[in-house]
């Protein structure tokens, strides 16, 4: 692997339910970069601000909390954790009630100062992906490869309620669509950082596609911009 390819900063954005932590993690392993979930350190931020009662609307104070969380993405057995102060939450991140609850911390200025940050940190060397709703416009504005990954409402939705049910959640697949638009629609509309395609993004819609044809196509223009390079 060239010196390049190894340092290059790979941003996948897309709508929730698109499969962005699944194609990240696994594009990441094809080439041999660290995949950095940036969607999991919103959640797990959530997850926490939740338990401790935090009062959203007070911007002090969301500040000062998240001044002291300590997000941490570690790989075990190949599968990478979720850590929260010192606690593997991957699991507990994934509700159906926590996505939507994730749509509206991602919108507080101090959060996503604060994370935007970390992602950065974790980043600047290049050779990694990163996945979110605002990689490839605002955290790596100048990522040398950007792909916007979407699929139908419909689709994301199927997708999103087959693992809520395997996690054994009672939820119907009407309502996880609904749920699913919902976040759409305060992912788009929200003031900072909406969800939205860069301009020079690499649109795939993965409704009729199976992963390894999404990860196929990646791994394609992946190689291209490094013979470019």
């Amino acid at each position: 692997m060239s010196k390049k390819m190894h340092g290059m900063v790979v941003a996948i954005d897309g709508p929730s339910g698109a499969g962005k932590s699944t194609v990240s993690r696994l594009l990441a392993k094809r080439l041999g970069y660290l995949q950095i979930d940036t969607g999991a350190m919103y959640r797990a931020t959530a997850l926490l601000m939740s338990r401790e009662g935090i009062d959203f609307e007070d911007l002090k104070s969301v500040k000062n909390f998240c001044e002291h969380i300590d997000i941490k993405l570690d790989s075990v057995d190949g599968s990478q954790h979720v850590l929260a102060n010192g606690h593997d939450v991957t699991e507990q991140i994934r509700s159906s009630e926590m996505s939507l609850l994730t749509s509206r911390i991602s919108a507080l200025k101090p959060v996503r100062e604060a994370l935007m940050r970390a992602q950065r940190e974790m980043g600047k060397n290049g050779g990694v992906v990163l996945e979110g709703r605002d990689i490839g416009t605002v955290v790596f504005p100048d990522a040398e490869l950007k792909f916007f990954l979407s699929a139908s409402p419909e689709e994301r939705g199927r997708r999103r309620f087959a693992e809520l049910v395997v996690k054994g959640e009672k939820v119907t697949l009407e309502n996880t669509i609904n749920d699913v638009i919902q976040r759409d629609e305060q992912d788009i509309k929200r003031d900072l950082a909406p969800l939205r395609q860069a301009e020079d993004a690499i649109v795939i819609d993965s409704s009729a596609l199976a992963i390894d044809e999404v990860l196929d196509l990646m791994e394609k223009y992946v190689k291209q911009k490094t013979e470019e390079n």
